[in-house]
């Protein structure tokens, strides 16, 4: 595993960007430009008409311009959507992103999401009954129930709120790939 911070990739690199079930399956993956860094973690984009597959299926197209945040040690991900988009915030529950190398950040995706809606106060947790029965079915672990359950709870207050990243911080980024 490389450390990204030691040696980042020069903004404009595509990134792969797996997320994975925790057998190991592929779940959504796409390339993304990196953006850059910030305090809150390294950023990546996607311009309108981008796509993203599930698994090994066809494209899915992407209307909206967007950017993901990797936050450094969290047990997260923060979709940014330009509008029209609906959802503003989508927020994946996750094991902590892993740089492979610079060029691809892998995580597993723990079901459990917190999103907020276009012009929305407040946050949504969703995916409860995903969360409940993958634990079962793929044997989640105590800690990993523990970090992915506390990380949501975060994040509830977090977007509610606009602590951290969820200030505004994702803007200029947007601004890059809008």
């Amino acid at each position: 595993m490389t450390d990204i911070a030691a040696e980042p990739a020069p903004a404009g690199t595509l990134v792969q960007v797996n997320y994975r079930k925790y057998d190991g399956s592929l779940h959504w993956n796409l390339r993304m430009r990196r953006l850059g860094e910030d305090e809150h973690g390294t950023w990546l984009g996607l311009p309108a008409n981008g796509v993203m597959r599930k698994g090994h299926n066809p494209e899915v197209p992407l209307p909206e311009a967007h950017v993901i945040l990797f936050p450094r040690d969290a047990w997260w991900t923060a979709v940014f959507n330009d509008a029209p988009r609906t959802t503003e915030i989508y927020c994946d529950i996750t094991t902590p992103p892993r740089w492979l190398s610079p060029t691809e950040v892998t995580m597993v995706d723990l079901d459990l999401d917190v999103l907020r809606k276009r012009g929305a106060d407040l946050p949504l947790l969703v995916d409860e009954d995903e969360f409940a029965e993958h634990q079962v079915r793929y044997g989640y672990p105590a800690d990993v129930i523990r970090s992915a359950e506390q990380s949501a709870q975060w994040l509830m207050t977090a977007v509610a709120n606009g602590i951290g990243p969820f200030g505004g911080a994702h803007l200029p980024w947007l601004a890059m790939v809008a």
